[in-house]
């Protein structure tokens, strides 16, 4: 395991838990009558039931924000920091951010809210359901330096949901190459959408491309394939699983994430 792995998880096999927030201000289906401070009531409720359950760490993202930018606008991004703002007195574990899908804005959005990691698309082009999806890793990364933002760790995701990789490129290469030219903290490897699950072949693929790289299961980790995939990955990141009869829109309920973190906690 790696060394910034132990410091900033303290075990084994991580699994990070999604805080999903509802639609926010900008958003086609944000609910004005409601306002922002339901969606941070939603997001405490998910919060406090990843944490009954024992998650080792949560990721919030604007799950919500449908149809996604790949360049946000900055009420997303200020939006998202008034939230997190108001959840820190109840976070009790390690916490990251994903600002769908805008790697520079992610950074941004960790630095006001002192969150330790991200996760986002740095590298690739891709053909997918948002268009022609290009990346400029090189920039990004100089912005974080830019920025103060060299202490939050990098989790790249090279397989992303909704999109194909442009050219003819196999998943090893793929993740030599991102290692090489990019330096990540860690490689997530995904399903087609958000709770698709994960292939073990491609993570065992990717795994044993990069040995000496942290491999996250990104997407369908469940309670049923929790110990395939971790027996493969180096931790997991979970939503759906975690979610009232499994689906993605539903709440968090602290049973289901205790149910899968019991079976972590045996593999450990």
């Amino acid at each position: 395991m790696s060394e910034w792995m132990q410091e900033l998880f303290g075990v084994k096999k991580p699994v990070i838990g999604m805080c999903h927030f509802h639609p926010l201000p900008g958003d086609p289906q944000f609910e004005a009558q409601k306002g922002l401070e339901w969606v941070y009531d939603r997001a405490l409720e998910d919060l406090r039931a990843l944490q009954a359950g024992g998650i080792d760490a949560v990721m919030f993202s604007n799950e919500f924000s449908l149809p996604y930018l790949t360049k946000v606008e900055t009420v997303t991004v200020a939006s998202m920091a008034r939230v997190i703002a108001e959840l820190k007195p109840d976070i009790k574990i390690a916490f990251g951010v994903n600002v769908l899908w805008d790697p520079a804005a992610s950074l941004d959005l960790a630095v006001a809210t002192d969150a330790k990691f991200v996760r986002e698309i740095f590298t690739g082009v891709y053909a997918s359901d948002f268009g022609i999806w290009n990346t400029n890793c090189g920039a990004v990364i100089r912005h974080q330096h830019a920025i103060g933002a060299q202490g939050v760790r990098l989790l790249f995701n090279i397989v992303p949901e909704a999109a194909s990789y442009l050219g003819m490129r196999d998943v090893a290469d793929i993740a030599r190459s991102t290692v090489f030219n990019t330096n990540p903290d860690a490689l997530c490897v995904s399903g087609l959408t958000a709770g698709a699950e994960t292939s073990a072949q491609t993570l065992g693929i990717v795994k044993g491309a990069v040995p000496d790289t942290p491999v996250f299961a990104n997407t369908g980790v469940r309670v049923d394939n929790v110990e395939e995939q971790l027996s493969v990955a180096d931790g997991a990141v979970i939503g759906t699983a975690f979610k009232q009869d499994g689906y993605i829109w539903n709440p968090v309920e602290a049973d289901r994430v205790k149910a899968i973190m019991d079976k972590v906690k045996g593999l450990r």
